[in-house]
């Protein structure tokens, strides 16, 4: 392997761990502040689902990097322009069903890319993709029903589920935009086209949306940057809480 494409290998790397491991805070926000006891336990469970996936995908991200930085590391020590997560997950909360709206579009995705990727021309990525898999099945078939649920129940669940698609809808493009790092893994066989996955996405949320009476948006306008390191002011104070241990007692274990 030539160090460009180490380089795009640890990248994209990073962008899966990092999806999973801002995502998987977001979530935990909630634990002891869900509306009922079924789902706090259930959002907590699909946030350790995440961390585990991220300590998969960083590891596996600090051994082809070479650097002696492990999962932690990585996790802990690296400034918010470091990170190459999707805008998407570092969206705040906000009420019960923009989280649930914003869970629900990551999922389609996620499950989009990890049945591709479990033909990954990399073994060690195919393996970690067919272990999450298992998870982000249920991620996904959870989000869905709940999204269906609130957006075809009472008028006050419809509309803020109405709301919260149309607040996240412009941030989820992202996730189908490809870059250099991209063409190189792609190019190598060890992950998809960003953009050959939308065609999937796409019928998914459409079927869910549908179900749920809830109208797609058509605008045309889409954030990005954060596969890049361009981030929103959101995931500067996601760090600040998650690495704080770490910033003030440097190497500390316990």
């Amino acid at each position: 392997m030539s160090g460009v494409e180490q380089k795009a290998l640890f990248d994209w790397l990073c962008r899966m761990g990092d999806n999973c491991l801002i995502l998987g805070h977001r979530v935990s926000e909630w634990c002891g502040h869900s509306p009922v006891l079924e789902e706090d336990i259930a959002l907590a469970n699909t946030a350790l689902d995440l961390i585990g996936q991220t300590q998969l995908w960083l590891g596996l991200a600090g051994e082809v990097e070479g650097a002696g930085r492990d999962a932690d590391r990585l996790a802990y020590h690296r400034d918010a322009a470091q990170f190459r997560n999707v805008l998407l997950v570092e969206r705040p909360n906000g009420d019960f069903g923009n989280t649930l709206m914003r869970q629900f579009l990551f999922d389609a995705w996620h499950m989009e890319m990890l049945r591709a990727l479990q033909g990954s021309s990399d073994a060690r990525v195919a393996e970690i993709a067919a272990k999450a898999a298992k998870e982000v099945a249920y991620h996904l078939e959870r989000s869905a029903d709940l999204v269906i649920r609130l957006g075809d129940g009472t008028e006050e669940s419809h509309r803020r589920m109405q709301k919260a698609l149309d607040l996240l809808w412009p941030y989820t493009g992202e996730l189908f935009m490809g870059d250099a790092v991209d063409q190189a893994v792609a190019a190598a066989g060890i992950a998809p086209d960003p953009a050959s996955l939308k065609a999937g996405w796409t019928t998914l949320v459409a079927e869910v949306m549908a179900e749920a009476t809830l109208t797609v948006p058509t605008a045309p306008f889409q954030h990005k940057g954060g596969k890049a390191g361009r981030h929103t002011e959101a995931l500067g104070f996601i760090l600040a809480d998650m690495q704080f241990l770490q910033r003030a007692y440097p190497g500390g274990v316990w």
